[in-house]
Parts: structure tokens; sequence; C-alpha cells
């Protein structure tokens, strides 16, 4: 799933796609670096940020998704807490929901995704982006994380949504401290007693920074690349990512040579 933020202020790559022709641009470069959705977000979720309004996010991402229909050959999902965001994200060609909230932030989101029939991903969150990382605090972080998203995996087919349209997230960096985020990736199997598709971002995330030394986000791609295969190798499905082409590879290069008795030789 490859990151395509259409804000001035995430975290990572900040402005660098703000105006709707840089952003489809790489989008398609995404896919051509073996991208299989495109996942856009038109608000920064890094921490300490604050809301925009519905209007403004609409404004940044539907530009993009239009020019993107019928060009884009692989699924587009759309990154927002918002209902009525995603209802015309999905409209334009959206197919895929990615809400950090899992349908808590606004009401309608879940039966939305149901009557749509949109894909669904839900993500665990403590707190909100403008507070989450004030003071995380957990008893058992890998037992309350599984525990939210079970109720919330019930509360999305309560909606109407097929479990198989669901996918879940533990949200990584997203109200977790660095001891946190390292006991989840390191239990990342235990979300596997959930039965569904487990979605993984770790790119370019702060703990990667502490583990490396490395302050700034676009440095970490090592470090980037390591969380990912890890993450996939505990059970992760889906690896939500900035940089696409390495990632690809690296994958590659892993999953070779895990079936390597089947494959080999070449």
């Amino acid at each position: 799933m490859g990151v395509l933020n259409v804000t001035p202020d995430s975290f990572s790559d900040g402005g660098r796609y703000l105006e709707a022709e840089a952003a489809v641009e790489r989008a398609l470069q995404m896919e051509e670096e073996g991208a299989d959705v495109v996942d856009i977000g038109g608000e920064s979720t890094r921490p300490g940020s604050d809301h925009v309004s519905a209007e403004e996010e609409l404004s940044r991402v539907l530009p993009v998704i239009d020019k993107l229909a019928g060009r884009l050959k692989i699924p587009l999902s759309i990154d927002t807490s918002r209902a009525v965001v995603a209802q015309q994200a999905i409209r334009s060609g959206a197919s895929i929901v990615n809400d950090v909230t899992a349908g808590l932030g606004e009401p309608a989101m879940l039966p939305l995704a149901a009557s749509t029939g949109a894909g669904l991903v839900l993500m665990h969150m403590q707190g909100s982006p403008k507070t989450m990382q004030l003071n995380p605090h957990y008893g058992d972080v890998v037992a309350e994380v599984t525990e939210f998203l079970r109720a919330r995996i019930a509360a999305a087919v309560a909606a109407g949504s097929e479990t198989t349209s669901l996918v879940i997230d533990p949200g990584i960096g997203f109200g977790k401290g660095f001891a946190d985020n390292v006991r989840l990736l390191h239990n990342l199997g235990s979300l596997l007693s959930l039965g569904r598709p487990i979605a993984v971002g770790t790119s370019r995330k702060s703990f990667i920074g502490a583990i490396t030394g490395q302050a700034v986000a676009e440095a970490r791609i090592e470090g980037s690349i390591a969380s990912a295969l890890f993450a996939a190798s505990r059970g992760a499905s889906i690896l939500r990512v900035h940089d696409v082409a390495a990632t690809r590879r690296a994958v590659a290069v892993w999953r070779e040579l895990e079936i390597a008795g089947e494959t080999v030789p070449r």
C-alpha cells in the first residue's frame, strides 16, 4: 500500500504532493514500482496535528482521485475518518476506506462502508492525532489492541459490512510509546486470531529513528524496510509504505528465501 499524502504538513513528505498533478504522477509512479494499492490522504494524522475542515480535505483529495479515474489500474484507498469525504471519494473511484479511528470518529462511517461495499481498514489509536503521543499508557498493549480490533470488527459487521471486506491495523505510532510499538510488532501474530488480514504501517516512523539514530524521516529507509519485512514475517499481509520500489524489492528477496525449497533452482 503506497502512501500518498496530499497535505502540507504530513510528518515525512508533507507538501511534496499537495498539487494535484504532482500527486497524480506519484500515484502512477507507485503503481509502476509495484504498489498493489495507493492510499491517498488529505489530512495529516502526525502527532500533534490539527483537524482541517471537511471542505479543505475534499478540495485536496477529490481532484487527484478524479484525475486518476480510468488511469490507475490498481485500487485507490481514501485515508479519512470523515464519512462525507469517504462517500465522495468512493463516488469518484476509491474502493477502500482507511479509517484511523476504526469508525469511532463519525458514527456514519461504518454504515457508509457497508452500504457502498467498500473495503474498510480498522485501525487502533489511543486518543486523537492531536493528543495521542502526550502520555500513551497501556496495561497490556497487545491484549488491549486485540480486543479493541475484535470489537470494531463486530461493530462493522453489525453495521452491514461483509467480514471479508475488513482489514485490521494495530496502529503503530498512533498513541503508542517506543516499547508499545516494539511489543505490538513482536507479537503481531496474536492478531491473526481475529481472522482478518493485518495491515501495518511502520514506514519512516519515529521509533525507527530512535533505533537507528536518524532524526530525519526520509533517512529511515533501511529501518523502514527492516520493520516491514519483520511485520511480514509475523503475519502482516499489507505493508503501508512510502518507499514502494525499495520495499517491493526487499519483499521479493525475503519471499524467495522463505519459499526457497519450492523454487530452487531458478
